[in-house]
């Protein structure tokens, strides 16, 4: 006779940007849950009661509901089969060719399936390929498993999550009855609002979610060249195009369109398309572009082989201590072969994390021309005398490129 299940949720790969979240929220509707990770690190500040990343109200949060013994955290994967519902946070990554490996979370669940157990509902979290569902689905079968697979993607921003895990609907989809009702069971302690897709349906709702923001972006940042070029101010005109003008609302200013979900799920799109997909690439070359355009403004405008340039802000968005795909480290890159020195600091990002990064009044000090590639706010009231560069417009009156 099997025994039962000890706990309600484990979340593998639960101590990130993602995982964590959810299983502090899921934990404080009352779940027991368990987070998985091989990051010693991660697990141990999560057991200790410390977050290992900033996210507005989860560390409070975390103290809750690890005070009431409904979180714990491991190392070890024999926790998979302690919970009757696995979820699993584990994307689909993307080589150096920008090629998705359909493979990944396959390969990943394998290092676990001694520990997985009949009855258990999977539930895939993270962005997959379209399709990885269905492997899921085979790999448990061709394993003698059975269980129901479930995949319902995360629409969360970085610094929103606890916010947005209760406020917006949530996506569920699986191939039987009994998945999506077990999953919808599950999120509905988190939101009244389910809305219901096929597998591959749901896999292009996130790929389609995130791209668009990217072709959005570098809609913005195409403007903001086309404008910057003919020595025009763009933000003054997207102020004027959208003031009381709903049609236009939803055009964001320019800026480095970054992070670990973007640029990936829009390659993972052209990759679902046999690449004939033009707007994601032609996305992909403005976006990333947008470091070498500026480099290549400043040097029009100053002789940058005797300039020391500061770089403020390393994050890959304002506000936060992620650095991950941060294109403030391309533009470090480029600065590199034409400024006589590059510095750069941040002082939300670890220096466990960058031990390169300097302090901000070092930076200041040192810096002959500063560029803000992270528009953190306490940038935007920064004094100094030293001609900052803002393609944010963070502070309303920055060095023009």
């Amino acid at each position: 006779m099997t025994a039962p299940f000890a706990n309600d949720v484990v979340v593998i790969g639960g101590g990130g940007h993602v995982g964590l979240p959810l299983s502090i929220v899921l934990a404080d509707r009352g779940h027991r849950v368990v987070v998985y990770d091989v990051a010693d690190e991660a697990v141990s500040a999560v057991n200790s009661g410390r977050m290992p990343f900033h996210e507005p109200g989860a560390q409070q949060m975390l103290e809750r509901v690890l005070a009431e013994s409904r979180l714990s955290a491991t190392t070890d994967p024999a926790a998979v089969a302690s919970a009757e519902i696995v979820i699993v946070v584990i994307g689909t990554p993307v080589d150096e060719h920008l090629n998705p490996d359909p493979n990944a979370i396959v390969r990943a669940l394998g290092a676990c399936l001694d520990h997985f157990r009949d009855g258990q509902l999977v539930v895939l979290r993270s962005t997959v390929y379209p399709g990885v569902t269905a492997l899921v689905e085979r790999f448990f079968a061709d394993n003698g498993l059975a269980v129901d697979v479930a995949f319902c993607p995360e629409r969360i921003a970085e610094h929103k999550a606890l916010e947005e895990l209760i406020a917006l609907p949530q996506i569920v989809s699986s191939r039987t009855e009994a998945g999506r009702r077990r999953a919808s069971m599950l999120f509905r302690t988190l939101t009244d609002e389910i809305v219901d897709l096929e597998p591959e349906e749901a896999e292009l709702a996130k790929l389609f979610t995130n791209t668009w923001r990217y072709i959005k972006f570098a809609a913005a940042n195409q403007f903001y060249m086309m404008a910057n070029d003919r020595g025009l101010d763009f933000d003054r005109i997207r102020t004027a195009l959208a003031f009381d003008y709903p049609r236009a609302a939803d055009l964001p200013g320019a800026g480095f369109a970054a992070g670990p979900c973007l640029l990936k799920d829009t390659m993972q799109l052209a990759a679902f398309s046999d690449n004939n997909f033009g707007l994601g690439h032609s996305a992909m070359l403005v976006n990333e572009g947008l470091p070498l355009y500026l480099v290549s403004r400043l040097k029009e405008r100053y002789d940058l082989g005797s300039l020391t340039v500061g770089i403020l802000g390393t994050a890959f968005k304002g506000g936060s201590d992620d650095i991950r795909s941060s294109l403030a480290y391309k533009l470090r890159r480029v600065l590199r072969f034409t400024a006589k020195e590059v510095l750069a600091t941040d002082e939300r990002v670890s220096h466990a994390v960058d031990s390169s990064l300097l302090p901000l009044a070092d930076v200041l000090e040192r810096s002959d021309l500063l560029i803000i590639a992270a528009p953190h706010p306490e940038y935007a009231t920064l004094e100094t005398d030293t001609p900052i560069v803002d393609i944010w417009n963070l502070r309303r009156n920055g060095v023009r490129v």
